[in-house]
């Protein structure tokens, strides 16, 4: 399959839209010989910090020497991102061998009538990234969960470990409308007898999560509470973290910016030590070593300089929240936001959170069906419409902002990963001016 047949075929994908279930992603996984049954995984699931989650996760196991697949979603730039092996996405020439096979196989099973539809766009590039795991020999995976956990592709897995990061609302017209209900969804994810890591916040969610554990016989690792606390300390370059977990004390710096990514270090932390309990163990070190290593794109990124110029996927009000209380400790200076949103998220509540600090808001535009116009977030934020400039094409949008913030200031780019993977396509001149 050429590259242009290749983003044909996974572009009309897009049409079949979300379906939740596993019938047909196991039943195309037995036509392919169960791929995901011959390597031992980690399964993350959560509303906010999985992706950060599994990305350090994967620094751990690589910094371990071991052979590491990880999977998230969504990709910024490329499709490919979406699989790697340590840490370098799968090849064209294999992306496109396995996705003509895939495509086969589900033509083969339709015509047999052993399909109930056809397979969604994220059913059939998890079949992808299982497949090349598989072929690859990878020692582990770590697997992010799409959407949810119970009904979600990637559910077919039975992983060592267990994880689920946070629980808040997102996703509520397939998940609930309630931290109970979308607890519920995420806890699908936990098998009988496999430990499960909950860096859930006590309250109703926990408490869901832990009724589920206890009802499948699944040990359950709290990363907060009796057993593990986290220090944060605040310095003009960003935190120092101390996380005490189960009297053992991990002291880090991360690359990666903001409070809340501690908080994600504390549940890689806790994950990487329950993995240990389930087979050999991981020294300490190995565990800083592959924290303070680890890397995730889209998560507070710096993108230029003069004016600083950051990028942030934050897409849902917890999300807008962590991001505004960055925003308040570290931003000095003018403060210019370039924003989009897809229309089925929180679009009030972010903007609520986001848009009271910045001089001046440029709205854009993501090219997605999804996608909240410039005019409808206007509407949702006319509070803040004496500060709001609206300019559709985004490479513009950034220049306006340039100019707006000056040389000492700092440009936001956030409300949607979806923007910053439209940002990451842009040459880098755009962010550092024109020479």
């Amino acid at each position: 399959m050429n590259r242009a047949r290749r983003g044909n075929y996974l572009q009309n994908l897009q049409r079949f839209g979300v379906k939740l279930g596993l019938q047909n992603v196991a039943a195309v996984l037995a036509a392919c010989g169960d791929p995901q049954r011959r390597f031992p995984s980690i399964h993350v699931a959560g509303t906010n910090g999985k992706g950060s989650v599994c990305a350090m996760l994967a620094s751990i196991l690589k910094t371990d020497g071991r052979r590491v697949g990880l999977y998230t979603s969504p990709h910024l730039a490329d499709v490919r991102e979406r699989i790697r092996i340590g840490g370098r996405p799968l090849s064209e020439a294999d992306f496109d061998r396995l996705l003509g096979r895939i495509r086969r196989t589900i033509d083969r099973l339709l015509a047999a009538g052993g399909l109930e539809a056809h397979p969604t766009y994220f059913e059939v590039l998890t079949i992808l990234a299982f497949l090349h795991f598989a072929e690859r020999k990878v020692d582990i995976a770590v697997i992010e969960v799409g959407m949810g956990g119970r009904f979600d592709a990637t559910n077919v897995v039975f992983p060592l470990v267990s994880v689920i990061t946070s629980i808040s609302l997102d996703h509520t017209e397939y998940l609930g409308r309630t931290r109970a209900a979308i607890a519920s969804e995420k806890a699908g994810i936990i098998k009988p007898g496999v430990p499960v890591v909950s860096g859930v916040e006590p309250g109703v969610a926990a408490e869901v999560i832990r009724r589920r554990a206890r009802e499948l016989g699944a040990p359950i690792v709290p990363v907060f509470g009796r057993d593990g606390a986290l220090f944060a300390a605040r310095t003009p370059a960003g935190f120092r973290f101390r996380y005490e977990f189960c009297g053992e004390p991990f002291a880090f710096r991360l690359k990666l910016q903001g409070r809340h990514q501690g908080e994600n270090a504390a549940v890689a932390v806790a994950a990487a030590r329950t993995l240990g309990c389930v087979e050999h163990p991981l020294d300490r070190r190995t565990i800083l070593s592959g924290l303070e290593a680890a890397e995730w794109p889209g998560r507070l990124e710096i993108v230029g300089r003069r004016p600083l110029v950051l990028l942030d996927g934050a897409h849902n009000e917890d999300g807008a929240r962590a991001l505004a209380a960055h925003v308040r400790d570290f931003v000095r200076g003018p403060l210019v936001l370039v924003f989009a949103m897809l229309k089925d998220k929180a679009v009030g509540r972010a903007a609520g959170l986001l848009f009271s600090r910045p001089e001046a808001i440029v709205l854009t535009s993501i090219p997605s069906p999804r996608a909240a116009s410039p005019e409808e977030i206007l509407k949702i934020a006319s509070p803040f419409r004496s500060k709001i400039r609206i300019e559709p094409d985004l490479r513009a949008a950034i220049a306006l902002a340039r100019r707006r913030a000056g040389p000492k200031g700092t440009v936001l780019v956030a409300g949607s990963l979806y923007l910053i993977g439209e940002v990451k396509k842009l040459p880098r001149r755009v962010f550092v001016g024109e020479k």
